[in-house]
């Protein structure tokens, strides 16, 4: 054998070797030199691709991928080139590359037919891709009698890549529909299947957290999506080089720790959408991105960043709204704040979209001295609230209900629906939601008489505001309060730091501060890293005295 055969016999070597480890960047490199010094059999070339394509390497997986559909092809393997070809199809329908996708998926109907193979498993998944057509095309019924059929049609097959995707299809049609327990529940299942079963694809993993990310969304269920990221963070920890998130499914991760106050780290997501993005400016996760930074520049009081953000959202095809009409009503342009979010409800029909944007309308109304369409705003929250029962739903209905309350003179009433909202989103743990009921619980409290409530709450509010950095909230919460601002944290701790310092004083791990905070081990450890550098300490003992003596915990 001459020098450069065993060097490609080294390369596939450790390649198989970081294969089979799930070191994913490192296999992917490794198959890349050896396909350098003498060309891959077809099977170091579908695992190369696949190992391209979880390690963020898109171009390089693509052709990994379609030299071993040839490969199996020229061999007679044709099982194995049609499952080469459905999971190209599937990662390119998944970047948006639907021509391409459809035409892979047209290439493995008719191999399997020339070759005569009609009950190959892989007919399946290409209904399951009709299907998915189906769905996103609205038809949601007719998504549901398809995927129905498919459950059956697929059950002598034992492919848990297949049941898993048909299972998804049908959760994410059953919502669609209106049977959101149904669909939930199936989901459920799902994740449990892909994150417990080693014999499902890791591309499949990642594919069915996105669908479950997203339905979590349109259900309003965040308590949910909590809990199905933990799971795939778990399963993530198992890989290395592995890019955890893609486009559309980094902003609905970023939507999730915003919600539970986890800002910087939203933000941080947001920054990978765009690194994996590049130049392609029209990509629907790009134009999802964009609103969500302007999201965080609104509530960190960044106006004119925010400003630059919902643009860039509008020219990629994203209405801006209810963002830009609440930076609007921020700026005192209350009048083009409620005519921009008129218009946004009028023209929208469905009814995710429509709970998405009714916060707001009951918001801006008030402001815009439109009461009657504030109560008619609330009321429909109110309905969908009842209709779907998540706690995120019913805290935003009574959280409406409060402010619609508070403006038609109703103190006591807008004081017990504020205090539902509160209760609801603390124990959702969405600590910005919460902290705005607060504020609006404050003033019913005022208004009945009870001063001193007035103040706890409103300082309580203030606290949080400060946390997080929401610099517009602290400061209409100062015009509001009669209490002096309290002092700086001490050690110049960020106030994310000192939330971290708090709980390594109870004793909580890495791991128990990341669950409760909703990020990721490796972020807590960045942060007690930077709290023993600024306290001058080496121990968490240390660290826990230093919190107790300036009175932290």
């Amino acid at each position: 054998m001459d020098n450069n055969a065993v060097m490609a016999a080294s390369a596939v070597g450790r390649a198989r070797d970081a294969y089979g480890a799930r070191s994913w960047d490192d296999a992917a490199q490794a198959y890349a030199e050896a396909d350098t010094e003498s060309p891959l059999a077809p099977e170091d070339l579908e695992a190369w691709g696949l190992a391209a394509f979880l390690s963020g390497h898109d171009d390089m997986a693509d052709s990994a991928r379609e030299r071993a559909h040839h490969g199996y092809v020229a061999t007679g393997q044709i099982e194995e080139a049609a499952r080469v070809a459905q999971y190209l199809g599937i990662a390119l329908a998944v970047r948006g590359e639907g021509a391409r996708a459809g035409g892979w998926f047209g290439r493995i109907e008719a191999l399997l037919n020339e070759h005569g193979l009609t009950d190959s498993v892989w007919f399946l998944f290409v209904r399951v891709s009709a299907g998915m057509v189906m769905f996103f095309g609205g038809n949601a019924d007719g998504a549901v009698d398809h995927f129905t059929k498919l459950l059956a049609d697929a059950e002598p097959y034992d492919n848990p890549d297949l049941h898993a995707a048909i299972r998804n299809g049908l959760g994410q049609s059953l919502i669609a529909s209106g049977h959101f327990e149904e669909g939930l529940r199936l989901l459920d299942e799902v994740m449990v299947r892909v994150t417990t079963d080693e014999r499902v694809s890791p591309q499949i993993v990642g594919l069915m957290y996105c669908a479950a990310i997203d339905s979590c969304r349109r259900c309003f269920d965040v308590d949910r999506a909590r809990e199905w990221t933990a799971a795939l963070d778990r399963w993530c920890e198992q890989q290395q080089g592995l890019v955890h998130y893609r486009g559309q499914c980094l902003v609905h991760r970023a939507e999730v720790l915003q919600m539970h106050g986890s800002w910087p780290d939203a933000g941080e997501e947001i920054d990978q959408v765009f690194d994996r993005l590049g130049t392609d400016k029209a990509d629907l996760a790009a134009a999802m991105a964009h609103y969500q930074r302007g999201e965080l520049h609104r509530l960190r009081g960044e106006a004119d960043k925010a400003e630059a953000s919902y643009r860039e959202a509008s020219r990629c095809g994203r209405d801006p709204q209810p963002g830009l009409a609440l930076l609007r009503l921020a700026a005192g342009r209350t009048d083009d704040a409620f005519a921009a979010l008129s218009r946004s409800v009028a023209e929208t029909a469905g009814p995710h979209e429509r709970m998405r944007l009714l916060p707001s309308q009951v918001t801006i109304s008030i402001a815009a001295g439109d009461l009657d369409t504030a109560r008619t705003a609330a009321g429909e929250l109110g309905q969908y609230a009842a209709e779907r029962d998540t706690p995120m739903l019913t805290a935003a209905a009574a959280y409406a209900a409060a402010q619609v309350a508070a403006a038609d003179g109703q103190p006591a009433e807008a004081l017990r629906n504020a205090r539902e909202a509160l209760s609801i989103w603390q124990r959702m743990g969405a600590p910005y939601e919460a902290a705005t009921a607060r504020v609006d619980l404050a003033l019913a409290c005022r208004a009945l008489g009870d001063n001193d409530t007035a103040d706890l709450e409103l300082d309580a509010a203030r606290w949080v505001f400060e946390q997080l950095g929401a610099q517009p909230d602290v400061d209409r919460v100062e015009r509001l309060s009669t209490n002096p601002k309290p002092r700086p944290i001490p050690g110049g701790l960020t106030p994310r730091e000192s939330q971290v310092l708090r709980l390594v004083a109870t004793g909580a791990t890495n791991r128990g501060i990341a669950e409760q905070l909703y990020l990721s081990e490796q972020t807590v450890a960045r942060h007690v890293a930077n709290i023993f550098l600024k306290l001058d300490v080496s121990t968490r003992a240390a660290a826990t005295a230093y919190a107790y003596e300036h009175h932290l915990v």
